[in-house]
């Protein structure tokens, strides 16, 4: 594990967080709701212009030195772990890329849904369209993995999803779908089943212990992409170990 490669994924992923702050804070908002441009407190828009954005990175604004939402350093910090963690894995070329694209794209989301409990297209649908594109040049490049079964486990598993529509699954979740399945289905179909149960089994462990803490009832919704994310990059990047 060369530890210069997994330094810089995490000063990369310090950037990037960075730079997706303007993005959370915009997005975290209930759905049909006009986008958040300005400070919560005294009302200061600060996008979309570079001052404002860099107040939004600051976590602070400075008109009324009150905190802006996300709190400082977490939208840094998770997006540097997930690419540390999956810089230890050991990923190269178009197949890192790949998964770097989704943790980029998935670490902004995580913060969104956690918010408001929504997972915007302006996210969803770049994580899965990128993804597939990076699979693809993956393959031209003739790299360890199959493309043919990326697509097939990207479709089986939006339909799936969608299917589940029915029983409270969010249009958000099924518009993410496809990039999960294409991620684990690049490793094997066995990869897209240990995948998606390990979303579904943490965020029943995650509801559990909400429910046992009593800090939830069963009326209560939870978030479902963060664990549906992670679960994927997981056991993705262990199979690419």
């Amino acid at each position: 594990m060369p530890v210069l490669r997994v330094a810089v994924a995490f000063v990369s992923g310090l950037l990037v967080g960075a730079a997706m702050r303007p993005l959370v804070f915009a997005r975290s908002v209930p759905r049909g709701q006009p986008l958040r441009d300005a400070c919560p407190a005294c009302g200061t828009v600060l996008l979309p212009s570079a001052t404002g954005s860099l107040q939004l990175v600051r976590g602070r604004c400075s008109t009324c030195r009150e905190r802006i939402p996300p709190a400082p350093g977490v939208a840094e910090l998770l997006t540097a772990v997930v690419f540390a963690g999956l810089a230890v894995s050991g990923m190269t070329g178009w197949t890192a890329a790949a998964h770097y694209w989704l943790a980029a794209c998935g670490t902004a989301l995580i913060m969104i849904d956690i918010a408001v409990h929504r997972l915007p297209d302006v996210l969803t649908l770049p994580a899965s369209s990128g993804t597939l594109a990076l699979l693809t040049g993956a393959a031209l490049a003739g790299e360890h993995g199959s493309l043919p079964r990326a697509l097939a486990a990207a479709a089986a598993l939006g339909s799936v999803y969608l299917v589940m529509v029915a029983g409270g699954m969010g249009m958000g979740d099924v518009k993410l779908a496809p990039a999960i399945g294409a991620l684990l289905g690049w490793h094997s179909w066995s990869a897209v089943i240990l995948g998606t149960f390990a979303g579904f089994a943490l965020a029943a462990a995650f509801s559990i212990a909400l429910l046992a803490t009593r800090r939830a009832t069963r009326k209560d919704h939870v978030a479902f992409g963060p664990f549906v994310l992670g679960g994927a990059l997981l056991v993705s990047a262990l199979l690419s170990s």
